[in-house]
């Protein structure tokens, strides 16, 4: 178990673990406990009752943040012809075709989310063991393959992000800056639960959100009473 600092310490005597708090609460005890210097992100982690290794159970999405993350987002398409002109006029940070597939073998990977039209796919997938092991590779169920680049990229530059559950059962996101304030937060944080909501699988029995909790980039973890999502997301 990694040795936490005093700061760390000192901040999670202020949080009593067996309590359940509104996710207003959570959220300004998570912002207003911020104890350093820079920018945090704010997290929210998911566990749900479902089993990720039978493919009926797989949970995941994509979700515009209606406020973003508060960071750019560099995006890298792959096209041909008019569709490179398209991601241009859309705001995209990177566009080719076979240039752009030979620089990303050569070892450059300096963008966050890219994005292929289905043609260009046979090409790509010759990278895939680069991109995939860092989440960067182009998935129709994501969005982001496709013919509709400008849709795709103004998506992704406007905050557009993808979550699958893990092996343990949790779904692990970023919602965002602790500078965003609480009513930015919770707007993003509504956004993410009313889809994980939406995605629940037929096949999952019993309870389906089993806990949820908040908390900053260096910040300790703060339950949320899963009994609020109902109200929380109307």
């Amino acid at each position: 178990m990694p040795k936490r600092g005093k700061k760390y310490l000192e901040a999670k005597k202020k949080i009593d673990s067996h309590d359940r708090h509104s996710f207003d609460d959570a959220i300004e005890k998570a912002i207003d406990g911020s104890y350093v210097k820079f920018d945090e992100t704010i997290d929210i982690a998911v566990r749900l009752g479902v089993d990720p290794r039978h493919a009926d159970q797989m949970v995941r999405g994509t979700v515009v943040l209606p406020n973003g993350l508060g960071k750019e987002v560099k995006v890298a398409v792959f096209a041909k012809g008019e569709k490179e002109k398209e991601a241009l006029d859309a705001g995209a940070d990177y566009i080719g075709n076979d240039d752009l597939i030979e620089k990303v073998k050569s070892g450059w990977l300096d963008f966050d989310k890219a994005v292929a039209t289905p043609d260009m796919m046979g090409s790509v997938g010759k990278i895939g063991k680069l991109l995939g092991p860092r989440g960067l590779m182009p998935n129709a169920k994501t969005g982001t393959v496709t013919f509709d680049i400008a849709k795709a990229v103004n998506e992704l530059k406007a905050g557009k992000i993808d979550f699958r559950v893990e092996k343990t059962g949790i779904v692990h996101v970023p919602m965002g800056k602790v500078s965003f304030g609480t009513e930015k937060i919770t707007q993003n944080i509504a956004a993410f639960m009313e889809t994980i909501v939406r995605l629940k699988p037929a096949s999952s029995k019993g309870t389906y959100l089993k806990g949820i909790s908040i908390s900053t980039t260096m910040g300790p973890g703060i339950k949320v009473d899963t009994a609020c999502v109902k109200d929380f997301i109307k």
